[in-house]
């Protein structure tokens, strides 16, 4: 049944939040010009970036978009682990001829202020990472009429969402390319049974909660969007397949890597945030990954100075190459074709979904006569 999340767009298909640069105006303008639903990344800048960007956004297009915040992390009171973490990485500096980054740099993210502007001046949705809003910063987006979303990885944080005020949850799946989206950054939970496949987890919070559900992870082609929406879910969240687009601002060693047959798998790394997050497994997270310590944003800050000179040096062995299971099936296209691409192959996913339906009734008649 339509419901508000869906009539934000014609198709349900979400361009994901992808912070660091993929995810700006032109990305998410050709989208919502496409039917699908873009998005705005607020991470990492400052308040008046994400405002001037969200004015670009709205001079490209007058159809709804979203934008999703970082919420803020505790401060780091030890920072030993990090300072070891430092030195580990002084051959990294040495190399690329730069400095290791100051660790001292804010962990709210500007989230107050950005707040501020988004009361002030509404957008259509308001999606939250790394944590669950308050019930009075929900209500006061609902004031506004602003839909809002909080990504999760468990049953639980979705219950905690709905019982916040959450109008919808984005559950993310293992699958997922970039941070893993937990509201509690537990060291204790790495390794590799950590987190749970998408599918399993849509089933899950689908029982344990009421509001409506956006799929992310993993997700290249229009037959899993048929997959997740077929499980409950009633939008589905891309990442990845969107970063080769043309639109998407991620580094272009970063689009050319994600096909890249020297690039053969993912794994999830603290080594360039401090944080779990999934990329393609290069030199740095082979080298460092093992010794990175659970403080984000610190390790981020300090490794900041680092990826940027592997970029400029054209050293993709060097960069966080965030990346889903699924990137291998990246598809380089324009945004909006791809938009159209994934639509058509949802619906005839959708048609042999039913022609298989009605093939096994007719079987199951024939065998009752």
């Amino acid at each position: 049944m339509p419901t508000a999340l869906t009539a934000l767009c014609r198709h349900p298909i979400v361009q994901a939040p992808m912070a660091g640069g993929a995810s700006g105006s032109e990305l998410a303008a050709a989208v919502c010009q496409a039917g699908g639903l873009g998005f705005l990344a607020a991470g990492y800048k400052t308040a008046d970036g994400m405002y001037q960007e969200i004015k670009q956004l709205r001079a490209l297009t007058d159809r709804p978009f979203g934008v999703n915040l970082f919420m803020p992390q505790p401060s780091l009171a030890d920072t030993s682990a990090v300072e070891v973490y430092r030195e580990q990485l002084a051959g990294e500096a040495a190399w690329y001829e730069t400095e290791l980054g100051d660790i001292d740099g804010p962990c709210d993210d500007g989230y107050e202020a950005k707040l501020a502007i988004l009361r002030e001046d509404p957008v259509p949705l308001v999606s939250f990472t790394f944590g669950c809003p308050s019930r009075a910063v929900l209500d006061g987006f609902a004031k506004v009429g602003t839909y809002t979303v909080v990504t999760v990885t468990t049953a639980a944080e979705a219950q905690a969402a709905q019982w916040s005020g959450a109008d919808a949850v984005c559950v993310q799946g293992v699958e997922a390319g970039g941070h893993q989206s937990t509201h509690r950054d537990d060291p204790h939970a790495d390794g590799t049974g950590a987190g749970l496949g998408l599918l399993a987890l849509l089933a899950q919070v689908r029982e344990a909660v009421q509001i409506p559900v956006i799929a992310a992870g993993g997700l290249m082609r229009g037959a899993q969007i048929a997959a997740v929406l077929a499980a409950g879910a009633s939008m589905a969240q891309l990442g990845t397949a969107f970063l080769v687009t043309p639109e998407s601002g991620a580094n272009p060693l970063h689009k050319q890597a994600l096909t890249n047959p020297l690039f053969t798998h993912t794994e999830l790394t603290r080594a360039f945030s401090g944080r779990p997050a999934r990329g393609l497994v290069n030199r740095f997270l082979r080298e460092h990954g093992r010794y990175a310590p659970a403080a984000y944003p610190a390790v981020h800050y300090l490794t900041s100075t680092v990826r940027k000179a592997a970029a400029k040096a054209g050293d993709a062995q060097g960069m966080n190459l965030w990346a889903g299971q699924g990137h291998r099936l990246a598809r380089e296209m324009p945004a909006g074709r791809l938009v159209k691409v994934l639509v058509a192959e949802l619906d005839a996913a959708r048609a042999a979904l039913g022609e298989a339906r009605t093939g096994g009734d007719a079987d199951a008649t024939g065998g009752a006569a």
